[in-house]
């Protein structure tokens, strides 16, 4: 009933329409073209590992990775940048597979760990603190954006 796929250049058109609503989600304007020329650039580069759910065959969420790395620690780690179950498939344990997945492919390349930041009000915490995520209570997260 529940599939999870490593996408691959393939799966572009298919993830395009997930990244817009996800984006939606996110209070941007919707720009399906603009979204697949991103996921392009992210593919042809090797920069991201993207992970697509189904739900009875019908393309219905993904993740998406990013590597970083921890001086501190001298280890690679991975960014989960980006987690989406579209509305009509959620509470079907979508989010919980493509954790996994993440965690597992984690685990595979030996990496130290995934981070994730999140919207203080997302539902989701209670799913990854489930999961075994923890909350970083010790640090502050900044962001520079330049001017434009």
């Amino acid at each position: 009933m529940i599939k999870i796929t490593k996408a691959s250049e393939k799966d572009i058109a298919t993830l395009s329409s997930l990244v817009d609503q996800y984006r939606q989600f996110y209070k941007q304007k919707s720009d399906i073209k603009a979204a697949y020329e991103f996921l392009v650039e992210r593919f042809n580069n090797s920069e991201s590992i993207v992970f697509l759910a189904f739900y009875k065959e019908v393309p219905a969420g993904f993740c998406q990775l990013y590597t970083s790395f921890s001086t501190v620690s001298l280890s690679p780690l991975l960014i989960l940048n980006d987690l989406f179950v579209a509305p009509e498939f959620r509470n079907k344990e979508l989010g919980e597979k493509l954790l996994k997945t993440a965690q597992m492919h984690c685990t595979e390349l030996g990496y130290k760990g995934l981070a994730l930041e999140t919207a203080i009000d997302n539902p989701a915490q209670n799913l990854y603190e489930r999961l075994g995520w923890k909350k970083d209570v010790g640090y502050f997260h900044y962001f520079w954006e330049r001017p434009v």
